[in-house]
């Protein structure tokens, strides 16, 4: 699958090893014509970005566009805080960032912290661990926290739904339809069933595939979703940064509107 755009891409600003022009040019290199540099929210404990750290990274996804001719947009994986829909990502920050995903992780300062703590990661942990499937009450909070961010916020896309994690991805991915919201098909991680996927694509939802890279060698990375696709038909056609497509992106539009 050739990608037109990898919108899910980290650096050493975060979780990545490689620097913001290393991941341009691998973008250059396998026929990209945009990115996006989308490290690991604020509220991430371990190696979340770091708002003084901004300005830098601001600077260098603008060198690193006028040194490959690729367009590289400053991103943001932000994280989802609880069951309230919050994330890390607030309103007077979107003036430095040209792309919102949103997602569940772990070792994040949740919102309430204990109940945050608890659900989001302890319980989706402790069933990730046993491999058994999560009872119906973790099931409705990781649901409802997923649809109250949607709605809360101009989330561009939802990254690696159902992973470390259990929801409703139907109705995630209608609440996903409904606000002009991406269904991330992440290729690092293995997000979604065969089953799954075909109830998310049955919703109408639009989607990007993006590579989630950790290191410059695998941006523009598609395989894990070629595999995927080839088992469970998802129209080309409702894949928006494939065959020179690019996407609508959601937060785009609010600056345009609001900011």
């Amino acid at each position: 699958m050739q990608l037109t755009g990898d919108y899910h891409t980290h650096t050493v600003y975060s979780h990545g090893s490689g620097t913001v022009l290393e991941n341009a040019l691998q973008a250059k290199a396998r026929g990209l014509r945009e990115i996006a540099i989308t490290d690991h929210g604020f509220g991430q404990m371990a190696f979340g970005l770091r708002h003084r750290r901004m300005p830098q990274l601001i600077r260098d996804c603008r060198e690193a566009t006028e040194l490959t001719g690729v367009k590289v947009y400053v991103g943001i994986e932000a994280n989802l805080l609880g069951e309230s829909g919050f994330t890390d990502l607030k309103e007077k920050d979107y003036k430095d960032f040209d792309v919102f995903l949103m997602g569940i992780h772990r070792f994040v300062r949740f919102k309430p912290f204990v109940p945050g703590m608890w659900n989001m990661f302890f319980r989706n942990w402790l069933h990730t661990v046993r491999k058994k499937g999560a009872g119906a009450g973790l099931v409705r909070y990781n649901t409802q926290a997923l649809i109250h961010c949607i709605e809360k916020y101009p989330i561009d896309a939802v990254t690696h739904l159902n992973y470390l994690s259990f929801c409703n991805v139907a109705e995630v991915a209608k609440a996903a339809r409904d606000n002009g919201t991406y269904i991330e098909l992440n290729s690092k991680k293995t997000h979604l069933s065969d089953e799954e996927l075909a109830a998310v694509r049955d919703t109408g939802v639009r989607f990007i595939i993006d590579s989630d890279a950790h290191s410059p060698d695998r941006v523009g990375d598609t395989k894990l979703v070629d595999e995927l696709l080839s088992r469970v038909d998802v129209p080309r056609e409702r894949i928006d940064n494939i065959d020179g497509r690019t996407p609508r992106f959601r937060f785009r539009e609010y600056k345009e509107r609001n900011l």
